[in-house]
């Protein structure tokens, strides 16, 4: 039997230029399972933040205690999570809290990963360098990308990017989207979830070159949140709250840092 797939990873959760942060993260690991999961919270001054921490804490919680790696699994670790945004929702305080979410989940004994989302919370997978955004936005602009009024490279511009028709908490007909079935990894691939505040400062060129430029997952995480930093400079718009979760997946007679 092969030996796992080692993971190093790096996270980063920042409040940008407002007054409170309504993003959250967390992973958990064990016997060579790994997940990790980000959301970022809407509705009102505390909703969102409420909203986010119940939904992180409540995918750890259920994979932590079943520590199961399938796709049934993943939806139910997200279930969880609906649950108990709705169940805080019956406060009239932040009955109006939302928030989306994205969650990996890892196999490192047999080298493959799940992944599930809501919002616009993305997940984008790196091969040889290359990037592909693995999740589509349930969001208004995405729609209007679909529809071919808005051309895929404006969406991070667009006046109406951050209008979502579907994230957990609110009523509706859209629930988290699930890989049918798991992907497989290989040494040298990685991984960034990430939320609205990081990548609509970010192109994908901007991603490309600096993993390839890259020794590890922490510098490239701290060359992300340089590089939008930088573009960020000449606009006016104020930095939402924004945070990453950076995994590489190393030959198994490498070394692990975390």
């Amino acid at each position: 039997m092969s030996a796992p797939l080692l993971l190093q990873f790096a996270e980063l959760c920042e409040t940008g230029d407002r007054a409170e942060n309504q993003d959250a993260l967390a992973h958990a690991r064990h016997d060579n399972l790994a997940c990790f999961v980000m959301s970022d919270g809407a509705g009102g001054h505390v909703g969102g933040e409420i909203a986010s921490h119940l939904v992180v804490n409540a995918i750890v919680e259920s994979f932590t205690q079943e520590l199961s790696f399938s796709t049934r699994a993943l939806q139910s670790y997200l279930d969880q999570a609906i649950a108990q945004v709705a169940n805080g929702r019956r406060d009239e305080r932040v009955a109006d809290m939302s928030a989306t979410v994205a969650v990996v989940l890892i196999d490192q004994d047999n080298a493959c990963a799940l992944w599930g989302h809501l919002g616009d919370t993305r997940i984008y997978f790196f091969r040889a360098g290359q990037p592909a955004q693995v999740t589509k936005d349930h969001s208004l602009v995405q729609q209007f990308v679909d529809a071919g009024y808005v051309q895929p490279d404006q969406a991070r511009n667009h006046p109406q990017r951050s209008v979502l028709f579907a994230a957990i908490g609110p009523d509706g007909d859209n629930p988290p989207v699930v890989t049918p079935q798991a992907v497989s990894l290989a040494p040298g691939d990685a991984m960034l979830i990430c939320t609205d505040g990081l990548w609509e400062w970010l192109s994908e060129q901007d991603m490309q070159y600096s993993l390839n430029d890259s020794d590890s997952a922490a510098r490239w995480l701290a060359a992300l949140q340089q590089m939008a930093a930088d573009n960020s400079k000449s606009s006016v718009r104020q930095r939402d709250n924004f945070s990453a979760q950076a995994i590489w997946f190393l030959q198994p007679a490498a070394r692990q840092e975390s």
